[in-house]
């Protein structure tokens, strides 16, 4: 496998994950059309936000990773933001898979969710405490199921669509989609390990990288999306899979489902162990108080009901991903005058797109707010 198509890989299996499983959700309460607009709209601004990234990496001298790199140019306090950004996004999903994942089995099992959500938590704790090893291995075969059963779900469900499903318009919706949208597409901590996986010989293949890697998640997620909305309609449950296999059969309740509770469980193993690792390495807490840290607190908001899968998907990617964007587009125009060294590729920093950007990150979480509290 050469290194640019392991490096596409990569940036794809961040990217590609349990987000996909609301898309349809949010499409059906906005409107399809409307979904379509801002799914596309917020692709462009990732993809965007992607490649200021591999700029900044390829302007600095060294490696590192997505706080360091905000340090660098933005100082401590944008290094605070910027980790802010990671704990929410890890508690956020962590909390998000163990709903969804409550929510699949018990489709597939006809139990109460509460039931196979303890005991995903009780066998991923376990994953997670014996480390990187053994998540390498099951992290191959999970992305080969998830990427295989995304496709076949996605080209049967295709010939069962009912056209009239895929209408409506609503320009007072277009926030509905955005924090899930923003969720489903992020993968910008890939970005500075494909600098690595690339090597110097091929630093200046990283754009093209980025752009592919980037814009085939959303091609599949569009793809998903339509397939899952043009079957299931006004019933299109908040995870896609379960109702599709009610419309489908039982053959499509158990793929689809499975599809979702591999997807999930792929992301949980990466995000737990990254936080394991942060409490462990970074802030040097013994290795059982780390994982501790890292499972209780998404087991609890779980068990409290305090949102659905959607919610904390919405919650977490218009919070995370708007502090994150900002930081990212705000250290790419602080690179430009600090750079270290002369990049194999430049984005034109050009100011009204940054200035649309930022203030799209913030409407979002402002609104967001507004939503939760008013």
């Amino acid at each position: 496998m050469s290194k640019v198509i392991k490096a596409i890989a990569t940036l794809m299996g961040l990217i590609i994950g349990a987000g996909v499983l609301g898309l349809p959700y949010v499409f059906m309460q906005a409107g399809f059309l409307t979904g379509v607009i801002v799914l596309v709209l917020i692709g462009f601004l990732v993809i965007m936000m992607n490649l200021y990234l591999g700029e900044i990496t390829l302007r600095t001298k060294g490696i590192h990773q997505l706080p360091g790199y905000v340090e660098k140019y933005l100082g401590k306090k944008g290094k605070f933001f910027m980790c802010i950004s990671l704990m929410i996004t890890v508690y956020g999903a962590l909390t998000g898979y163990l709903i969804g994942e409550g929510q699949a089995w018990s489709a597939i099992l006809g139990v109460k969710p509460i039931y196979p959500m303890l005991v995903f938590c009780i066998l991923m704790a376990i994953i997670v405490f014996k480390g990187l090893k053994l998540i390498e291995h099951l992290e191959y075969y999970f992305n080969i199921i998830v990427v295989s059963v995304l496709a076949l779900i996605s080209i049967i469900a295709l010939f069962f669509l009912e056209p009239s499903n895929l209408t409506g318009f609503h320009s007072s919706n277009l926030l509905i989609p955005y924090g899930v949208a923003l969720f489903a597409l992020a993968g910008a901590a890939a970005i500075p390990d494909l600098k690595v996986e690339l090597g110097k010989g091929e630093l200046h293949k990283l754009k093209k990288v980025i752009f592919i890697g980037s814009i085939i998640p959303l091609i599949l997620y569009l793809l998903f999306a339509t397939a899952v909305v043009g079957v299931t309609g006004l019933d299109t449950s908040q995870i896609a899979t379960i109702a599709l296999g009610d419309y489908l059969g039982s053959y499509m309740l158990f793929m689809g489902n499975l599809f979702a509770i591999f997807t999930m469980a792929t992301s949980f193993m990466l995000l737990g162990l990254a936080l394991v690792w942060m409490y462990h390495f970074d802030y040097k807490m013994k290795k059982i108080l780390a994982w501790s840290l890292t499972l209780i607190l998404p087991l609890a908001i779980a068990l409290s009901g305090f949102a659905s899968f959607v919610q904390v998907l919405a919650i977490t990617g218009t919070f995370a991903g708007g502090i994150e964007g900002i930081m990212i587009v705000l250290s790419h125009r602080a690179a430009k005058n600090k750079s270290e060294r002369k990049p194999e590729y430049q984005i034109k920093n050009r100011f009204w797109l940054s200035t649309i950007m930022v203030a799209v990150y913030l409407f979002g979480m402002v609104y967001t707010l507004y939503t939760l509290f008013f």
